[in-house]
């Protein structure tokens, strides 16, 4: 059975914004909600490009230290990188491994702290 499209379909429904990149820094997908959220730097035209262009030296050099921690050791997986209490999330890179745990990449992952105020079981679209 092909998974692919199940996990694809998991990071699209994700409401959170979720962009991969490969050991290059290219962005290699964003979810939908990434797209929306990083409309101003060009969405979805950012797949294919360099992610460094969205980012000053300050946090170039910030992202590629993370990714030499990733790659020190397998047990190197996350790492917080900050808070937004205007949006009331915590951010964090996370590394993505191969099945042999050699790292391949990485992804932002934004944890928002927010209650839910959807009722429960409501149907309703």
């Amino acid at each position: 059975m092909d998974l692919l499209p199940f996990f694809k379909s998991v990071l699209d429904q994700d409401r959170c914004p979720v962009v991969l990149c490969d050991l290059d820094h290219t962005v290699i997908y964003m979810n939908p909600a990434a797209g929306k959220r990083y409309a101003g730097s060009g969405g979805m035209a950012l797949v294919g490009a360099s992610l460094f262009q969205c980012h000053g030296p300050r946090s170039q050099e910030a992202i590629q230290k993370v990714v030499d921690w990733f790659a020190q050791d397998k047990e190197h997986d996350r790492i917080y990188t900050s808070r937004n209490d205007r949006e009331n999330k915590d951010v964090y890179m996370v590394a993505l491994r191969d099945s042999g745990g050699g790292l391949i990449g990485y992804y932002e992952k934004h944890e928002y702290r927010d209650r839910e105020t959807m009722e429960r079981y409501d149907f309703r679209p």
